[in-house]
């Protein structure tokens, strides 16, 4: 009889979740994250010419970029040449004074870059910079 009234009262343990593999997961993604978003965001290899003045942007920046296979990027994703206007209206949306950076290759040809810079202006952007690498 007493068998049985330890077996009903029986205390039962609370399990226990351990939550240190998950802190260890979270903060092992966290870093990755933190060492590829800056090799991911410059992943367009482009030699940009030289110059003595530096665009220094405030708000969030609009980039198109031409590497030297005149490859066309807006934001560092592929896009093709006759969907630039309306990709970068969609981007600016009503703001029509925010500044897109170009960036082409050196090696590209002045009249590809104007070409750009025409479609620019047909899309509405009011300022247009060009960027360049400082000199050493």
């Amino acid at each position: 009889m007493r068998n049985q009234r330890n077996k009903r009262f029986r205390r039962f343990k609370q399990p226990e979740v351990s939550l240190t593999p998950l802190i260890d997961t979270a903060l092992t993604l966290l870093v990755i994250f933190m060492i590829t978003v800056p090799i991911v965001s410059r992943g367009i290899k482009v030699d940009l010419p030289q110059g003595e003045s530096n665009e220094v942007g405030s708000q969030q920046e609009l980039v198109v970029t031409l590497n030297k296979e005149e490859k066309l990027f807006f934001n560092s994703y592929p896009i093709e040449n006759s969907k630039l206007v309306d990709t970068v209206k969609k981007a600016m949306g009503p703001v029509t004074d925010t500044p897109v950076y170009v960036r082409a290759d050196e090696t590209v040809s002045y009249g590809k870059v104007i070409n750009i810079v025409d479609k620019l202006k047909m899309a509405g952007v009011k300022f247009v910079a060009m960027s360049t690498r400082s000199i050493q």
